[in-house]
């Protein structure tokens, strides 16, 4: 009876202490985007923020627009002449890359490489008493260390995905054209007749969502990193790094699912 009345009480704790973690976390993200008109001024640190996560991020996105283009255009190439379909390449390769894999792809390398890099930049703030300090001195941490990465996350999640997917479609055009032999016409033909505003729609609000989401994710996890443990220690901004890639990477796949539910 004992035991039991123990698994009870440590469940319940349990319980309660991830419904405190969501609603710290859902009182963050107010924060931070309340921060966004709250001085000081944000130019600077903002462009700094977007070479960080738009320009070095630029060839892995590159890199890896052009194979998963080429896997999509050997794939589908094979796949449709089957059928005598190889006239729909083009269209095939686009709307795969445009509407689902461009903004999901993207989102997860921007994740791998930027995302842990801003968890473990402000875990290490947190755990040398950085933000303390910012607070002492009368500066908002929101403000002046969450807000600038919120707003160059959003600026350069839809460009790199508009980058990923060019590159895409050209790495598809390569395989598909280039080297096995579709007509060229009809592949961009079939591009021009089958890509409309509305999956260039899709695919920006994509990137929209998994933006906000990785940088909520990422900088949450790092700045309170070690506060629930009390440590303070390299462990806990290890721990608060590995969790905010995972929790990341899944949100965006869940997020995607439920986007793509909706506007289709």
């Amino acid at each position: 009876m004992n035991t039991s009345g123990n698994f009870v009480v440590k469940l319940g704790g349990w319980g309660l202490s991830k419904i405190l973690g969501l609603g710290r976390m859902g009182m963050f993200l107010i924060y931070a985007i309340n921060g966004l008109w709250k001085p000081p001024g944000k130019l600077i640190s903002t462009i700094k923020h977007i070479y960080f996560i738009g320009h070095r991020s630029l060839f892995v996105i590159c890199f890896t627009g052009a194979f998963s283009g080429m896997v999509l255009g050997l794939q589908g190439y094979y796949t449709l002449s089957k059928f005598g379909s190889e006239g729909l390449l083009g269209a095939a390769v686009s709307l795969s890359l445009i509407r689902e894999l461009g903004p999901v792809l993207t989102a997860l390398m921007v994740t791998g490489r930027a995302g842990s890099a801003i968890c473990a930049e402000i875990g290490i703030m947190r755990i040398e008493e950085q933000i303390d300090a910012l607070k002492c001195m009368a500066i908002d941490p929101h403000s002046y260390l969450i807000s600038p990465r919120f707003i160059a996350g959003i600026i350069c999640f839809p460009l790199l995905t508009s980058i990923f997917d060019v590159i895409g479609i050209y790495g598809g055009y390569a395989i598909g054209v280039l080297l096995l032999g579709a007509n060229p016409g009809a592949y961009w033909d079939g591009i021009y007749k089958s890509v409309g505003w509305d999956d260039v729609y899709m695919g920006y609000i994509k990137a929209l969502v998994f933006a906000v989401l990785t940088i909520w994710i990422s900088t949450y996890k790092g700045f309170y990193a070690g506060v629930d443990s009390g440590s303070m220690g390299a462990e806990d901004v290890s721990k608060a790094t590995t969790d905010a890639v995972v929790i990341s990477s899944v949100s965006i796949l869940v997020a995607d699912y439920v986007i793509t539910s909706i506007l289709l």
